[in-house]
Formats: structure tokens, sequence, C-alpha cells
């Protein structure tokens, strides 16, 4: 099956959770956060386990600086020149230039789903179908997240579904782009492991962090495990 197919299978998340936000009006916040919580460790063991590995081995001495360049891009977008934004149900009312500045940040982020999914690809399935299964754990959040914060900030709902499409859409765009740009698929690899690692370290696990009892490590742990597992059966 084409990266592409599969990127559209991940960008279709992003409109499944605007329509989750938009059709119910409130999630239970321990699902969201359990959630969130079991993304962040797939996400986590992914990265250190499929995609830095693969990133230097096929890269050179830029590679290192790459990952980190993704990482900062990510935190640039999303945190420093935006002075709002989380990976949850936003439930304040926040003005219309924050809604805009976190779609920007995000249509970013977003693109880079769909490099890492066809870098993924270019160097095996295994690795490809690893990624993957980490882009949609955290697509449906990023989708809820996006369009929560624009019903927030004064749109309609029809809107905040629109801005979580332009979302799924950058997704495909990354991934074309990778194909066709030979720089891109080159070095794709280790700038979508900075961005992933960023979005799983920074920005999921700080969604769940100093919350009581232990049901959100235990969905941690177990997010991490299923990640090794299926990196194991897969490469198998």
């Amino acid at each position: 099956m084409s990266s592409l197919w599969y990127a559209l299978a991940a960008a279709a998340g992003n409109v499944v959770g605007a329509v989750a936000i938009t059709a119910r009006p409130r999630w239970a916040p321990r699902t969201l956060e359990l959630l969130l919580a079991l993304s962040a460790g797939f996400l986590v063991a992914v990265v250190l386990t499929g995609l830095l590995p693969e990133a230097l081995a096929r890269g050179d001495a830029r590679s290192p600086l790459l990952i980190l360049l993704g990482f900062l891009l990510v935190h640039l977008t999303q945190h420093a020149l935006v002075r709002h934004f989380h990976f949850g149900e936003e439930t304040h009312a926040v003005g219309r230039e924050v809604g805009d500045a976190a779609l920007v940040g995000l249509l970013l982020h977003t693109f880079v789903d769909g490099v890492a999914i066809a870098s993924a690809f270019h160097v095996g399935e295994a690795l490809g179908l690893l990624v993957f299964g980490a882009i949609v754990l955290h697509k449906v959040p990023e989708g809820l997240a996006i369009a929560s914060l624009w019903v927030a900030s004064g749109r309609t709902r029809p809107a905040a579904i629109g801005a979580a499409t332009a979302l799924g859409v950058a997704t495909l765009a990354g991934v074309a782009l990778t194909d066709w740009l030979d720089p891109l698929a080159r070095w794709g690899l280790a700038l979508s492991a900075g961005v992933t690692l960023y979005v799983g370290a920074s920005n999921l696990i700080p969604e769940f962090q100093g919350k009581s009892g232990w049901r959100h490590n235990v969905a941690f742990f177990v997010g991490c495990g299923i990640a090794l597992i299926l990196h194991t059966l897969i490469a198998t």
C-alpha cells in the first residue's frame, strides 16, 4: 500500500477528533488524559527505538542538527509564537488570534507528520507501520485540540472542522512532497525524529504529568510496551 494511503488514514484522525469534540458538549477529562498518556508512550518508544537510530544510521554528521532543528521548530511554532496551546479540550474563551496562531503551528507539525510517514516507508515497511501508528494515535487529540480551540475563540463548528481538515491536508502534502523532493526524502527522517520526540515528550507527557493515581503512568508504560512489542513482531 502506498504511503499516501496511510497518510490519508492518519489525516482522517484529525477530522474524527474535530467531529467528536464539536458533536458532544464535553469530553471526560480522564478519558482524554489516558489517551494522551498511551499516545505519549507509543510515540516516545517509536522515536527512541526506530526513528532516531535509523536517522543517525542513514544520515551523516548533519543528522543530529536536523533532529535538533525539528525539535526546535515545534517549540517555536507551538509555544514560543503561540501563547496558549495544549493537546486537550479548551475550556476557556480565547482570542481569535490564538486559534489562528495554533493552526499555523499545527500545519507545520502535521506537514512533518506526512514527511515522517513517507520517510519511514522509504526505509522499510516495518518502520513505516510503526511511525504510521504513532502518528495516528495523536491525530485524534490533535484534531480535538484545534477544533476545541477554534470554537472557544468564537468560530462556528463547521469552521472548526474545516481547521482540522486543513491539518489533514497538510499531512498529505508532506507525503507528496517527500516523494517528489529528494532533499526532503533524504533528510526527512531526521527532521521527523526531532518533531515526533517533541510531540511525545514535551506536548503529550505534560498533559498528564502530576495527575493523581497510577492510571496515567500505567497508560504511558502500556503505550511504550505496545510500541516495543509491535516493533519486534513487525521486524520478524
